[in-house]
């Protein structure tokens, strides 16, 4: 199941630093406002430690983690709704997006000016916002010009449609995004097709220099405390530090470098794990001696659903799934010992598959 996050923010916060620590596809830097015309896009593992335990009992030909796309489209500034520098072009390009990571500057450097003049990040968040509310607004606008006239001949679906997108109108004059609108599900599924662009979800990365690394900063506590009692995560990265881990080979190196910043994973790690549990997603395994693969689901999937993300024939010939859980089959050792410790079910089509399953597909086309 593909997942695309694109990293946003406002010109010269560190974005594509932070994207070239995940993504084997280098972007260019820039220091300028606009200079940078088209989004960076790479594909980067989703870290998954269970997936290199589970090989380590089964020694498999390859290991496969789960993916995610990024996309790290070109700062944002005042005016983008509106056209300015290459703002609509970006715009739509968050709108193709499944989550939103939105990237705060929390650090001073004199040899990188800020766009605005000054470090704020709560300023820089509420500048983003307003752009994508504004942009949600217009879109909202010219779906109800278009229901009006059906609504005014009477029609009952066009008026509750109608009676929706207003509160909409209202949620985004107030300065308001759609994530936080105060509608049930159903009724939000009435603008499904408009993708509203606040209404992503989203990640909130504060981007800090080297010695904020562990602890964060002022920057990050006025970021914390003007999302005090939203439903987001916030994440602190220093960017230029995991940049630098980011370049050595060895893997004793990074641990040895992580540990003396006071770090026991890179901050991008997190912040993709933060990204993929943020859409109820999760992983099952597929364990053999050719691969051990991480597959993605949704949070609620069956059986016979998840065969389908394998391959549409094991989900046409679904027989059942032969299912161990994780702590099981490390704590046993094989495949035979869950059996016969009874730890090894059998599920038909019906069940619902757990985060961290071990599953193997019977079939027959």
């Amino acid at each position: 199941m593909a997942l695309k996050c694109g990293i946003i923010g406002i010109t010269n916060i560190g974005k594509t630093t932070i994207f070239n620590c995940i993504s084997s596809s280098k972007a260019q830097s820039s220091n300028f406002a606009f200079s940078t015309s088209k989004t960076n896009i790479g594909v980067v593992n989703v870290p998954d430690q269970r997936l290199y335990e589970i090989d380590k009992l089964i020694n498999a030909a390859k290991v496969v983690p789960a993916t995610v796309e990024i996309a790290d489209i070109p700062g944002l500034a005042k005016g983008s709704s509106k056209g300015e520098g290459l703002g609509n072009k970006f715009l739509g390009e968050i709108q193709q997006t499944d989550a939103i990571i939105h990237v705060l500057r929390c650090f001073e450097d004199e040899n990188l000016p800020h766009v605005e003049g000054s470090i704020d990040p709560v300023r820089d968040l509420e500048i983003v916002d307003l752009e994508l509310q504004v942009k949600d607004l217009e879109m909202v606008e010219r779906r109800m010009l278009r229901v009006e006239k059906v609504a005014n001949v009477g029609d009952k679906k066009a008026k509750k449609e109608l009676d929706i997108l207003n509160i909409y109108k209202d949620h985004f004059e107030n300065f308001q995004s759609a994530r936080t609108v105060p509608l049930s599900e159903e009724e939000k599924k009435i603008v499904d097709d408009l993708f509203l662009l606040s209404s992503k979800p989203v990640v909130f990365v504060c981007n800090v220099d080297d010695a904020s690394a562990s602890s964060g900063n002022k920057y990050v506590k006025q970021v914390q405390e003007a999302l005090k009692g939203h439903d987001t995560e916030i994440i602190i990265i220093a960017g230029e530090l995991e940049a630098e881990i980011a370049e050595l080979d060895d893997e004793e190196d990074r641990k040895a470098f992580l540990e003396d910043a006071g770090l026991s994973e890179p901050g991008v790690n997190r912040m993709i794990r933060a990204a993929y549990h943020l859409l109820n997603l999760q992983s099952f395994f597929t364990a053999g001696p050719k691969e051990v693969h991480a597959w993605t689901i949704r949070t609620g999937m069956n059986a016979h659903q998840s065969a389908g993300v394998i391959h549409s024939d094991l989900e046409r010939g679904f027989i059942r799934a032969e299912v161990m859980k994780y702590d099981d089959f490390i704590n046993l050792g094989s495949e035979q010992a869950c059996k016969d410790a009874g730890k090894l079910q059998v599920e038909g089509k019906n069940y619902i598959v757990e985060d961290g399953d071990i599953i193997y597909v019977r079939f027959n086309v």
